[in-house]
């Protein structure tokens, strides 16, 4: 793919500005009256359904913001998008002459061709040109390692850069703006990702109940990283829907995190010192051995919603003395998870190894919690799937049933933020791989 991509922008930069406006022409031309044509795409997917129809489309789109990046670094460089008898901002002169960004994007279309005049910037720009970076992503990055640079070591500021770029690529700018932890523990100066979860406890605040007049009362808290993972971990088993009498819980998600927040209240009161704590009320925390001894890294929560949260070490040493927290310290090699054949179910130990890398369940689109969820084997136990993590996923109830009903088949992937499990949504994709299994065994 790549060296496609490279192959075309060598082949087009033979092409003069006239003759690129022609086949510009000609794409206006040819997307004009797309729908009365679109039935034309056979069915079932693939290069030439509607699917390849889409990503050449969406390809079309990212190398026309890339392109328009390009025309507004030439028109800084002369001067025309600034100043000028109109005495317009560069944001202004894209507005002017590009009007869908007036429903927004001009911001970050001038963000990007600022920011690619800076050398550091060369790998956000390959990005951008090759079509592997939408504009507004890139310009997401920009800001992101803007904030992130002064926290970071000379050696650390290109694959820093680089991680923000595969991840906004990869699953899209919301994703780069919650990566800032995991970078500043792995890239970051010493103790920078410390010092600043430390300094979010100056802002936690809990305000006094405000009367709203309907009998009711609204409240205002703001919470350091510690204390949300703390919160998440408490609340995430009480706020699950509740069915009653096979009627589904109709209260909303907000109601029932009230609802749960004081059932905590009234327990902790009701019980005194005496507050009992299981593992799924309990904050569940992983690192490893030398992290925790030499105040490296930074330490992963398992289960709930906010799964993931990387906690600091000093962080993690003071929460080691309470009691509703358990600190998994893993070894160089980790614990054996892998049990073979030989173990019907996942283990308590492998089953929390999923929170941790799954987050939740992992079909396409859903955002149910670990705690929602059942450990499934991607190669099922009829078939011989041993109950190892290699072999095991996180799937929700309804999302469970549509995998075995469908018979969809998954795998565990591994890429530079660690592993994650990609379906093959194809009905029967689960027959295949049974049936690739068999082609490679002996007789």
């Amino acid at each position: 793919m790549e060296g496609n991509q490279r192959h075309t922008g060598q082949a087009g930069h033979g092409l003069s500005l006239a003759e690129r406006r022609e086949r510009f022409a000609a794409a206006r031309e040819a997307l004009q009256g797309l729908d009365a044509v679109t039935w034309q795409a056979p069915s079932g997917g693939g290069p030439d359904g509607l699917a390849g129809l889409m990503e050449e489309l969406d390809a079309l789109v990212m190398a026309g913001g890339a392109g328009q990046v390009a025309v507004l670094r030439d028109a800084l460089q002369r001067g025309e998008a600034t100043g000028g008898a109109a005495a317009m901002t560069p944001t202004q002169w894209v507005r002017a002459h590009a009007p869908s960004t007036k429903a927004g994007g001009a911001a970050a279309i001038v963000s990007v061709a600022t920011a690619f005049g800076k050398a550091v910037n060369q790998p956000v720009k390959e990005a951008v040109e090759s079509g592997r970076l939408p504009v507004r992503s890139a310009a997401t990055v920009v800001s992101e390692f803007e904030k992130l640079s002064p926290l970071l070591g000379d050696l650390m500021q290109e694959p820093a850069l680089t991680t923000l770029v595969d991840l906004a690529a990869d699953d899209g700018p919301n994703a780069c703006r919650k990566v800032r932890p995991f970078i500043l523990a792995r890239y970051g100066i010493d103790d920078a990702l410390q010092q600043e979860q430390d300094a979010g406890k100056a802002f936690i605040r809990l305000s006094q109940p405000a009367d709203t007049g309907a009998g009711t009362f609204e409240y205002r808290m703001t919470l350091d990283v510690e204390g949300k993972a703390v919160l998440e971990a408490a609340l995430g088993p009480l706020s699950a829907p509740r069915p009653v009498d096979g009627e589904r819980d109709l209260r909303s998600s907000d109601r029932r995190r009230g609802d749960a927040l004081i059932t905590l209240v009234r327990r902790a009161v009701a019980a005194g010192d005496e507050v009992g704590k299981t593992n799924k009320t309990t904050l569940l925390l992983t690192m490893s051995y030398d992290d925790l001894k030499d105040r490296l890294g930074a330490a992963t929560t398992l289960g709930g919603l906010d799964a993931g949260t990387h906690l600091a070490p000093e962080t993690v040493r003071r929460l080691c003395c309470d009691g509703s927290v358990i600190p998994i310290v893993l070894g160089g090699d980790g614990e054996v998870m892998d049990w073979g054949l030989e173990k019907r179910f996942f283990t308590d130990a492998q089953t929390k190894r999923l929170w941790l890398r799954d987050s939740g369940c992992t079909y396409p689109g859903c955002g149910a919690p670990p705690q929602w969820t059942d450990a499934h084997h991607l190669v099922h136990w009829a078939d011989l799937g041993p109950s190892d993590l290699d072999n095991g996923t996180l799937l929700c109830e309804r999302h469970h049933t549509i995998v075995h009903t469908r018979r969809l088949a998954g795998r565990v992937v591994r890429g530079p933020f660690g592993e994650r499990v990609e379906w093959d949504l194809t009905r029967g994709s689960y027959d295949d791989l049974l049936a690739r299994r068999a082609a490679q065994e002996p007789a």
